[in-house]
């Protein structure tokens, strides 16, 4: 029992599709913030030129209306066109931005839509289970992990700043378009390089995750069973289930034995009852076989209904292992099956 209560085992399919269904998935948020991050690095100096003559065209603007007498209806045209002019700069960034964090959501866990990870849960605000949190050992590694990232990465920064200034007296002698342009260089360079850091953080950050995530999902084997059992079903239920069938097969089955033409045995361990319609079908058809106890209960029958019963073992025994019931009879027994019909019709006068 103490193995069982362990959860040594890795989750099924069906545990972390419940997860994932309770909105428990594994999320990076390093590996997020560093795809969003990058997205809109590269939109902002893509977009840059775009940007810029919307500002100049907000510059030109306000030079343009010096000297204006200000009144309701100036300040208002004011407002319009400068929300207007930032509305066109963010808009395209933001955009990207948004785009880019539902990108690296899909690539970490698909798509997925659910509402209960949003539902109202009063058990969240217990002000004393926020406390407590606030003071847990998750939480402490937690701020260890974002410092120890920060640290590094603000390092990483000013090693590279610091030599940049190195480089300062040298630059003071260039002009101010070669001096922007060295500005400009040097400034994508110590954020590419701070950018790489922070995605070597979250390359780590979403191994972590994954591996804390799926040993969360862990299971017991008596959970496994007890997940194979409703999924299944319960094996005692399941049998009496089959039983069932059985009895209402095997009641069927005896209530065609007086319709039979007649009953082939063996004669004490085999019984297979034959009928034979020459307007429904093109041979003779098994409609009811059994051994033993059952073999007797189909011969008892057949007494009771006047069918004939006629001992024949290899037939019987050929009969019951070859042919299911209301199957029709192979063609490698039409003959012995022919001499059996033949001899009851006979008696029968048919």
């Amino acid at each position: 029992m103490a193995d069982d209560a362990e959860k040594t085992e890795e989750p099924t399919a069906k545990k972390i599709e419940d997860a994932r269904k309770e909105g428990n998935v594994p999320k990076s948020q390093d590996t997020s913030g560093v795809i969003t991050l990058f997205v809109a690095i590269l939109a902002v100096l893509m977009l840059f030129p775009y940007m810029a003559a919307h500002m100049l065209l907000i510059f030109k603007y306000y030079f343009s209306i010096i000297g204006t007498h200000l009144d309701k209806e100036m300040m208002l045209s004011i407002a319009i066109a400068t929300i207007k002019e930032f509305f066109l700069i963010v808009m395209p960034l933001a955009i990207a931005v948004a785009v880019s964090g539902v990108v690296a959501a899909l690539a970490q866990f698909g798509f997925l839509f659910t509402t209960k990870a949003i539902m109202p849960d009063f058990k969240k605000i217990d002000p004393i289970k926020g406390i407590a949190n606030l003071f847990s050992m998750k939480k402490l590694i937690e701020g260890v992990k974002i410092t120890f990232k920060s640290f590094i990465t603000l390092g990483v920064g000013f090693i590279f700043f610091f030599y940049f200034i190195l480089e300062l007296p040298t630059v003071a002698l260039f002009g101010l378009a070669d001096q922007l342009d060295w500005l400009q260089e040097k400034m994508l360079i110590i954020a590419f390089m701070m950018l790489f850091i922070i995605f070597i953080f979250a390359l780590i950050d979403i191994v972590i995750v994954r591996k804390q995530y799926f040993d969360g999902l862990k299971m017991s084997k008596q959970e496994i069973k007890d997940e194979m059992k409703n999924m299944d079903g319960d094996p005692l239920i399941k049998s009496k289930i089959r039983q069932k069938q059985m009895e209402m097969s095997r009641k069927r089955m005896m209530s065609e034995v007086p319709n039979a033409d007649v009953v082939i045995t063996n004669p004490t361990h085999y019984a297979v009852a034959i009928k034979y319609d020459q307007e429904k079908s093109y041979a003779p058809v098994v409609v009811a076989k059994g051994i033993d106890h059952v073999a007797q209960q189909i011969k008892k029958i057949a007494r009771e209904n006047n069918v004939h019963i006629l001992q024949n073992p290899p037939l019987a025994r050929s009969l019951y292992s070859e042919v299911d019931v209301d199957k029709h009879i192979p063609e490698s027994l039409f003959g012995a099956v022919a001499e059996v019909l033949a001899y009851v019709y006979k008696i029968n006068k048919r």
